[in-house]
């Protein structure tokens, strides 16, 4: 039965926990429908970092929307994943009405609807994310004040987890073994709070503008909440793809092994499809694309050698080989969440260097730390690079990485992040449909 908010069919949802469990109920009616349907092609999404199950659910509804006219002629199944990320309400999403991403007031304050967002992420953790509102409310002036406020943050999230958690926070493996906690704990709390401050106020300021008035730093502090909760949602999404999705999609090889599987992933959601890969079981080769929508990981993920530490590499090197087709990986420009924001948050401890230098991926700290959905796959030999019109008129690579600049369509959005979650598109459709060559 399809899902009556769903715009196509067949459509099933794959629910996990942090952990990467998935539900049962929900697995066993894919394995046992699947096998049944004779589709040929199964396009499985995973949504990103700043997502609840609604928005999720929206867009996937409106991004499956052109598939049936896109492909008429071909047996298509779709799966919707749900995975527990944080949604920070103050973050609009273009093409989602105001009800779905509720406007607040500006400033560094905690609306409600993020407040019992954290809640519901952060089970336990009830008494510190009212000592985080309040602080953010009050904004005390006392230095001391903010390192109490890191000090609550790293608290809340967990930052250093113990045991194998740790694998799943890194995207390269010269990030610190044993995992280090983020710089923007390490160098102290009050430093960070302003450098956040700084770049917040670059992202918002109109071009051209001049800024006179000093950044605040309960703005930076805010954005530190945010980010921190970024890492946590950034090993979570490892975790659900290599534990999670990774085992079902082998699963489902075995019961169905003729269908083509193509996953699908927006911002975390790309790390979380790219992290399933790791997972798949020796021998499956069912996967036969996989599409990343504004990726928010490192763009050295999938290389063998790092160009400023060739004694390391990527922490999902050589995975993109466990797709038997093509591996898209769509950028855009117009990105401030991945160009400014992720790469001054993906620092690790010992390298501050760069951001005396500003902010952008042409200097130092974006170079060295820069996202895959702002300037695509780096690193990683015999990788082809298009726009996003010439991969549509033409066939893409047969396999391999293959960036796409998207920057021509993913271009709406206001801050802080820009057009991150500009995806809802027909051109991006088709390149789904282009990269798996489904007709």
């Amino acid at each position: 039965m399809a899902d009556p908010a769903m715009s196509v069919t067949p459509y099933w949802e794959l629910t996990f926990d942090a952990d990467g469990d998935v539900q049962g109920r929900q697995r066993d009616r894919l394995l046992a429908e699947v096998p049944k349907r004779g589709l040929q092609d199964l396009v499985v999404f995973s949504h990103g970092w700043n997502n609840d199950r609604s928005i999720a659910t929206r867009l996937y509804n409106h991004f499956f929307a052109p598939f049936p006219e896109l492909a008429p002629h071909a047996r298509i199944g779709y799966v919707g994943v749900v995975w527990p990320s944080m949604r920070f309400s103050d973050e609009p999403i273009p093409d989602f009405p105001r009800a779905a991403t509720a406007a607040v007031a500006p400033g560094p304050a905690l609306d409600k609807d993020t407040r019992h967002a954290l809640l519901e992420t952060f089970p336990g953790r009830a008494t510190v994310v009212e000592q985080i509102a309040r602080m953010l409310e009050q904004q005390p002036r006392e230095e001391a004040e903010l390192e109490e406020f890191g000090r609550l943050v790293q608290l809340l999230v967990d930052v250093v987890p113990p045991g194998p958690q740790a694998l799943f926070a890194a995207d390269t493996l010269a990030e610190g073994v044993p995992q280090d906690e983020p710089e923007m704990f390490s160098q102290g709390t009050a430093a960070a709070c302003e450098e956040f401050a700084a770049a917040l106020a670059h992202v918002q300021s109109p071009p051209g503008a001049e800024g006179f008035a000093l950044p605040n730093p309960w703005d930076g502090a805010h954005e530190l909440l945010r980010q921190g909760t970024y890492y946590a949602m950034k090993r979570r999404a490892g975790t659900v793809g290599e534990r999670g999705l990774g085992r079902v999609v082998g699963q489902l090889a075995e019961v169905a092994p003729d269908v083509r599987v193509h996953l699908v992933g927006h911002s975390f959601g790309g790390r979380l499809v790219s992290f399933a890969l790791r997972g798949l079981p020796e021998g499956v080769r069912t996967v036969k694309s996989v599409t990343l929508l504004q990726g928010a990981f490192s763009h050295y993920a999938f290389a063998a050698r790092l160009p400023h530490d060739t004694r390391a590499g990527g922490v999902l090197q050589g995975q993109h080989n466990r797709v038997d087709g093509p591996l898209v990986c769509c950028h855009s420009s117009h990105d401030s969440a991945l160009g400014t924001l992720y790469p001054l948050a993906s620092r690790v401890a010992g390298d501050a260097a760069g951001l005396v230098e500003g902010f952008g991926v042409g200097k130092v700290l974006g170079a060295k730390w820069g996202a895959m959905g702002f300037d695509g796959v780096q690193a990683v030999p015999g990788t082809r690079t298009m726009k996003l019109a010439d991969a549509l008129s033409g066939p893409l690579p047969p396999s391999g990485c293959v960036n796409v600049d998207a920057a021509a369509v993913v271009r709406r959005g206001g801050p802080p992040a820009g057009a991150h979650s500009d995806i809802v598109h027909r051109e991006l459709a088709q390149l789904v449909l282009a990269a798996g060559r489904i007709r």
